[in-house]
């Protein structure tokens, strides 16, 4: 297991985002970086993880942080999945807006996706091309 850091910052080097977004295949966020960085800043929280000085790790949310909070990104570095880096990034999510009723997100559907969320507490609220998940207190 890799020893890896937790830190709450909102400024990163546009190539580690570049990388980790890449890497996702979500390249409409990295076609205009200048913007992802600037909703990174607007954003109410982001967490990321870091091997050393590596970005293989984010998570982002957008909300009020009072009565609903909304999982806009979560991203782990591919050669970086099944270490337990997502499932503790949404823990310190979670446990940081714990008296936030809604928790949501809206994701691409698949088998190990719904697995991810369902073992985190989420539930799906429906079926299809994309699938929401929704986590009441």
């Amino acid at each position: 297991m890799r020893n890896i850091n937790y830190k709450y910052i909102d400024e990163f080097d546009k190539n580690d985002l570049k990388e980790l977004y890449e890497d996702a295949g979500w390249t409409t966020y990295t076609k205009d970086l200048s913007k992802l960085i600037k909703a990174i800043k607007l954003s109410l929280m982001t967490i990321s993880a870091w091997d050393g000085d590596k970005l293989v790790g984010l998570i982002r949310v957008v909300g009020d942080g009072q009565t609903i909070i909304y999982i806009q990104d979560i991203l782990v570095l591919d050669s970086y999945k099944r270490n337990g880096i997502g499932s503790k990034l949404l823990s310190l999510i979670l446990d940081k807006y714990k008296d936030v009723r809604q928790k949501v997100l809206l994701t691409n559907d698949s088998e190990e996706t719904r697995g991810f969320y369902q073992s985190n507490g989420f539930n799906s609220c429906d079926r299809g091309e994309l699938v929401a998940f929704v986590k009441f207190n």
